[in-house]
């Protein structure tokens, strides 16, 4: 991720509007503030995870997609693309794949950060949500080889998708992470961004989110030199 590799680019591929903002937005707010072009790709349409009765699935839609946009307006993205697929029922299909890799093909990331895709089975959130896999699958099939290949979904051509070839991957949620990102310098942004997705957050202010996301960030520093950071898997497809 330094410069000496001369990246400036990155995008970040995941299921649902809040995601990004637990996974890596220290890291999103750290490469922002360097300079690099940040976008989000939201493969879901956010319809599903309410508790609210009262709620259609078309307005919750549309309420995590503002708190999105917002969050990402606090992080300094250059874009947010919504791939509107429905939520909880995300498979990495073909479809999801062309749709991602134009977005790819689009922006031309140096750096793709993704989700994990499989389960890890240690208890709690560890099970795993099943958009969440499928979004990591989907990421990465699209990075490779279908955004590189120029004869693969054709289509991306004719609507003028030049190939692009991908750098790097980073997996979020990786259990034998190998890149510590220090985000110490970037939590107030981080947790600022998060706090915009107030369907999700119950509506807690930045200040009562602020010590659980360090604390977290913090159990990711032991050892590294680092007061808060963010882990992740390094994929490089550069030889």
């Amino acid at each position: 991720m330094s410069e000496e590799q001369g990246y400036s680019s990155g995008m970040v591929v995941i299921a649902h509007a809040d995601d990004a903002e637990y996974g890596c937005s220290g890291t999103v707010a750290k490469l922002c503030a360097e300079g690099w072009d940040m976008t989000y790709v939201l493969c879901t349409d956010g319809s599903k995870g309410s508790a609210d009765r009262e709620i259609t699935e078309a307005e919750l839609s549309e309420m995590r997609r503002v708190e999105q946009i917002e969050a990402g307006r606090v992080l300094g993205l250059k874009d947010v693309a919504f791939l509107g697929y429905p939520d909880s029922y995300l498979q990495p299909t073909l479809e999801v794949r062309r749709d991602i890799a134009r977005e790819i093909r689009r922006h031309k990331p140096d750096v793709v950060i993704c989700q994990y895709p499989m389960r890890i089975l240690d208890g709690g959130w560890g099970v795993g949500h099943p958009d969440h896999m499928a979004a990591g699958e989907a990421a990465l099939a699209a990075v490779f080889p279908t955004a590189r290949d120029h004869m693969t979904f054709p289509e991306l051509l004719e609507e003028g998708f030049e190939p692009h070839k991908v750098a790097e991957v980073w997996i979020m949620g990786h259990p034998e992470p190998d890149i510590f990102v220090d985000v110490t310098d970037h939590m107030e942004v981080a947790v600022k961004a998060l706090a915009e997705h107030t369907s999700q957050t119950g509506g807690r202010p930045y200040e009562e989110l602020l010590p659980r996301m360090k604390e977290w960030r913090r159990g990711r520093s032991v050892g590294k030199g680092m007061l808060y950071s963010e882990s992740f898997k390094r994929i490089s497809f550069r030889r």
